[in-house]
């Protein structure tokens, strides 16, 4: 190294914070891509890149069913990516066991993530035989109805207050013009209504039997054929969507050409960008109003095992940023999920978050579809709800034979 090479290492390591002597640029995979999504995720990437080292975005759209595809892809053949994104629960498990994801327990235990963490579930999913394999960002809960305040008013009805009084509502959406509910053409999002409906209607220990110890006699029972009953009138209020993107369907009710939509609270990020206000501009019903609990779902960062040892260490680093409280404040509240840790001040959240913030106070939590079923499981459950919404000629009693199939065979 000649004497000018020498003068501009050491010029660059003066400007570079503490800690960071080995930064690094390190490529993050997600599948935030909505304008709330790219609002929240700007928040990450500016709280990694004030530590010396360079967020590399690598946001790949069409939601979660396309990208972890390619994302499995590239690290099963040999080209990972420094971080990437999946939810909570089981779909990095095959990566884990054959060895390809970094073990990161010595952070989390260097920095206490089990005292920190809550609830405890979210740890405990990214946990596999004793290690840690990921870090958790937030929490986000699927069990929400929003609804368009502006629609109901053009229809001359009262906002709803629960699931029964919004099918009640339906005549005089669709009289005024108005969808009433919306719902995106992508299976996890016909998917995802079915398993709100289902913990909402049939409450927190049926949808624990059936989801958690696979009693397909109980899926196959009376008390589930009304969650497919409900699942119909889902299915016939929804026609008329005729948009892909669940933001798209978002987007239909912030303008009221849809009075509601079933979606979880990432929804709110959507809301918050357009400039509507929470009570005012749209309501949210936790449960669907029926059954007001949330699952502890949402989005974790697993990191594969690299050889580079500068980006080795600069995974660390962003492990520990984006459990860090001033990271979960920033990125959650312009996500609308509800952070990790409880001990970080969330004075700025909107009613529907703060609902949501009340019902994980009084432990009113469970755990989700994603962290209950592996992930071909889920993938035959998505298949079966899309093609129950896109084909009105398969009934209710058809769709719950296949569902109870897919339950007598889950793991």
């Amino acid at each position: 190294m000649n004497f000018r090479s020498v003068a501009a290492f050491l010029a660059a390591s003066v400007v570079l914070p503490f800690g960071a002597a080995h930064a690094t640029d390190l490529e993050v995979t997600h599948w935030w891509t909505s304008g709330g999504e790219a609002a929240a995720v700007a928040e990450l990437a500016k709280a990694f890149d004030a530590t010396g080292n360079k967020w590399v975005d690598g946001a790949i759209a069409g939601s979660g069913g396309t990208a972890r595809p390619i994302m499995v892809s590239r690290i099963t053949g040999g080209d990972p990516m420094g971080a990437t994104q999946f939810n909570h629960g089981r779909q990095a498990e095959e990566l884990v066991q054959s060895g390809l994801m970094r073990d990161l327990t010595d952070v989390a235990t260097k920095e206490n993530w089990k005292e920190i963490i809550r609830p405890a579930s979210l740890l405990d999913s990214c946990t596999i035989d004793g290690k840690i394999y990921c870090a958790p960002v937030n929490i986000h809960s699927w069990q929400w109805l929003w609804l368009s305040n502006d629609a109901f008013t053009k229809a001359g009805v009262e906002v709803p207050k629960n699931w029964d009084e919004f099918v009640a509502a339906a005549p005089a959406l669709e009289k005024a013009g108005v969808v009433p509910l919306a719902v995106g053409g992508q299976p996890w999002q016909s998917n995802g209504a079915f398993d709100v409906l289902f913990l909402a209607l049939a409450g927190k220990d049926t949808f624990l039997k059936v989801f958690g110890d696979k009693d397909a006699e109980l899926a196959a029972g009376p008390e589930i054929a009304k969650i497919f009953k409900a699942a119909d009138d889902a299915r016939r209020l929804s026609k008329g969507t005729n948009v892909q993107d669940w933001n798209q369907a978002t987007n239909m009710v912030i303008t009221g050409k849809a009075g509601g939509q079933i979606m979880g609270d990432w929804a709110q990020g959507e809301f918050a960008l357009a400039g509507k206000v929470a009570g005012k501009d749209y309501t949210c019903l936790p449960g669907l109003g029926v059954n007001p609990v949330i699952a502890t779902g949402g989005d974790a960062f697993y990191f594969p095992l690299l050889k580079d040892e500068a980006k080795s260490k600069a995974q660390e680093v962003l492990a520990s940023t984006l459990v860090a409280p001033t990271t979960q404040v920033a990125f959650n509240l312009k996500k609308g999920s509800l952070p990790v840790r409880g001990d970080v001040d969330l004075g700025a959240a909107n009613d529907c978050m703060k609902k949501g913030l009340d019902i994980l106070a009084k432990g009113d939590v469970i755990p989700w579809t994603d962290q209950l079923l592996s992930a071909d499981s889920q993938k035959q459950k998505e298949d079966l709800f899309s093609e129950f919404f896109a084909n009105p000629s398969m009934t209710p009693e058809d769709a719950q034979k296949r569902f109870v199939d897919i339950i007598a065979s889950a793991d």
